[in-house]
């Protein structure tokens, strides 16, 4: 949208206290009428998507980058099943969490209701357009959508098509703002608008993130690196670890849930290691292991502090031997970024302690990383992936777009009764 920052947001404001009020039926129709609205004009958003593409390339941006920017049919049909998914989803507007009577003879509540305006700081990731304005919508909130400059084409045809929605709908098409200006002092501006924006969740490198964090005057949920690790437990079925590691690196490694590195128990490593280092490197990746996992695969490079606390996003994985689960936690202490973490293990009380002594968002036992998803967690889809511990922790959905406040309802109940007036 043209026009200043301030009064782009200006606009989104006014404009959500208007999504405030829809019902849920009307919430629902509106993201199912936008999924139709996505697939109709998928020609139009694709040919959008190959400029960015094209200009993407000429720019020798990386294949991560390269791999979050590209749409195809496949990809379009998912953001649009993942609009659907949110519309079949609770409404969590107006949900009572709690409810208690008080001595004093009233009813106690509390209420979820809409944060107001959220802005979205984002690189090369349409879906997030599509993503987040649904959540946003769904949980009666405006937002700000501030994408990258390497998907500026692929993010217009998406926002042109929702508001299009919006607009036959009969909403304002302002309660879902996708900026224009994408300079650093645009984004600056956006950040200082503590008084209009309620909330902002950045989305992109650990660059971008420091950025927003450093600098922004609104409150701040930040979507940080994933170092993600599988722990190969000595007791691990370890068919089911080699599966688990394939799919949690190889699957889709641009990914912020796709596996880092890989720990495995002195006790197994022998048996584990190299035929996991044979499946990995038929797939293409690069492996960096430490002094041990080299003795056992000698065609492994070196792995540095660093690499280990190294989210590559790409087909590479740092490899370590750990002589117990508490080195094991220990390292990924040290390393990790609190993002999601592996265990895979028969041993159910092994199992139990790490869940516990990991402070990560996302914890899974016997299962991919991959799965550390918000649609995969039933949420449909997910605005981002919180490492912070704030109000939301972890995949964030609709519900975590809401806030909690107080409903009180009484019958003239007053706490100082000398403070009525005298009986006439």
């Amino acid at each position: 949208m043209k026009g200043s920052v301030r009064d782009s947001a200006i606009l989104c404001k006014q404009a959500a206290v208007q999504i405030a009020e829809l019902s849920t039926d009307a919430k629902n129709a509106l993201l199912r009428a936008m999924a139709d609205a996505l697939e109709a004009q998928a020609t139009t958003i694709l040919a959008a998507n190959a400029e960015d593409m094209t200009a993407a390339r000429e720019k020798g941006i990386g294949e991560a980058m390269l791999d979050r920017l590209a749409l195809d049919e496949g990809r379009v049909r998912g953001i649009a099943e993942a609009l659907r998914q949110v519309a079949a989803l609770p409404d969590p507007v107006g949900q009572v969490t709690r409810s208690e009577r008080s001595a004093k003879g009233f009813t106690i509540e509390r209420v979820r209701v809409p944060l107001g305006v959220i802005a979205m700081i984002y690189e090369a990731r349409p879906n997030v357009t599509a993503d987040a304005a649904a959540l946003c919508l769904k949980a009666g909130n405006g937002v700000i959508l501030r994408g990258g400059s390497e998907a500026v084409r692929s993010n217009r045809a998406i926002a042109a098509c929702l508001c299009g929605v919006l607009r036959e709908a009969g909403l304002s098409e302002h309660a879902l703002m996708l900026l224009d200006d994408l300079s650093r002092e645009a984004m600056l501006e956006l950040m200082q608008l503590s008084e209009i924006v309620d909330l902002i969740i950045p989305r992109g490198g650990e660059g971008l993130i420091r950025f927003v964090t450093e600098n922004a005057r609104v409150p701040v949920i930040k979507h940080y690196k994933g170092v993600c690790h599988l722990y190969v437990d000595a007791k691990a079925n370890l068919d089911k670890a080699l599966d688990i590691l394939i799919d949690g690196k190889t699957s889709r490694p641009s990914a912020c849930n796709a596996l880092e590195t890989l720990l495995v128990h002195a006790d197994v490593a022998a048996a584990f290691l190299p035929r996991a280092a044979r499946a990995l490197r038929e797939r293409r990746v690069e492996l960096l292991g430490d002094e041990r996992a080299r003795a056992l695969c000698p065609n492994m490079g070196p792995a540095s502090d660093d690499d280990f606390a190294t989210e590559f996003l790409s087909l590479k994985l740092t490899v370590g031997i750990v002589d117990s689960k508490d080195a094991a936690i220990a390292h990924i202490r040290r390393h990790g970024s609190d993002h999601t973490e592996v265990i895979a293990t028969e041993d159910q009380a092994a199992a139990e302690c790490f869940v516990h002594a990991m402070r990560s968002a996302v914890v899974m036992v016997n299962a991919s990383s991959r799965f550390s998803d918000g649609g995969e967690l039933g949420l449909g889809a997910e605005i981002g992936i919180s490492t912070t511990r704030l109000h939301a922790y972890g995949p964030m959905g609709a519900e975590s777009l809401t806030v909690e406040r107080f409903v009180v309802r009484g019958d003239g109940q007053v706490r100082h009764p000398q403070s009525r007036l005298p009986t006439p």
